[in-house]
């Protein structure tokens, strides 16, 4: 399970939000299916928004090498553009002009796509996501399996502020019973994080599902921060 950053936790971070709260100031970074290697060892997506608080675009891209569930050399390759008024699509230029070399050396050539989705917008706690094989027509999906998460509370990584109201987990990922991933400690790389949902499954085209993307809710300065991790899901 590749563990990627976050943004810096800030002084005066604003503490004790719950993710149920009904409106949330955090940012929310959208993500970029990049694509596969031809052999589906290597993965590759971009996560991309706009800051809370300094209001600056950011992208990050991800290179994955899915065999030893690593970042390749160099990743991830990230972009920020300190400027409320730069254009997103600037930054995003950025982190793909310093991935393009590695993504080609990874071989990223096989387009990805979502086969299953917890969208935001839907009414659901993202615990949970059945998913098969793709189907066709009025197929029905093959080879159905769950994916299910479990938070699990866990010491503060360093750094993170310790104070009531605030608690920090890791997760585990499983797949109609079998364990795909479990968290011992929570990583620094993931900032603060508060909790988790599973975002999505994705398959290269035409391939058999490799990829489950979840989502990294950490303590941000205007509220929680969303980001992205993925993990393979064939063991």
């Amino acid at each position: 399970m590749v563990r990627q950053g976050t943004n810096a936790v800030a002084a005066g971070i604003l503490v004790g939000l719950s993710l149920m709260t009904p409106v949330l100031a955090g940012d929310r970074a959208a993500i970029s299916l990049l694509g596969f290697s031809e052999d589906g060892r290597y993965f590759a997506f971009e996560e991309f928004g706009v800051q809370d608080g300094s209001g600056f675009p950011f992208s990050s891209i991800q290179v994955i090498d899915l065999v030893t569930d690593k970042w390749v050399a160099g990743a991830p390759f990230k972009a920020r553009i300190d400027d409320e008024t730069a254009r997103l699509a600037n930054a995003r230029a950025e982190a793909a002009a310093q991935a393009n070399g590695p993504m080609a050396d990874a071989g990223i050539s096989v387009p990805a796509e979502f086969i299953a989705l917890n969208g935001d917008g839907e009414p659901m706690d993202g615990k949970s996501l059945p998913y098969g094989g793709v189907g066709y027509g009025f197929d029905q999906p093959r080879d159905v399996r769950v994916v299910t998460l479990e938070t699990l509370p866990l010491p503060a990584p360093k750094g993170c502020p310790e104070q009531p109201g605030t608690s920090y987990a890791g997760f585990a990922l499983q797949q109609s019973g079998v364990e795909l991933h479990r968290d011992a400690s929570i990583p620094a790389s993931r900032a603060c994080p508060m909790d988790y949902r599973i975002y999505g499954i994705v398959a290269p085209f035409g391939g058999e599902p490799s990829v489950a993307i979840v989502s990294v809710y950490s303590l941000g300065f205007e509220g929680p921060d969303r980001r992205f991790i993925a993990v393979p899901t064939a063991h």
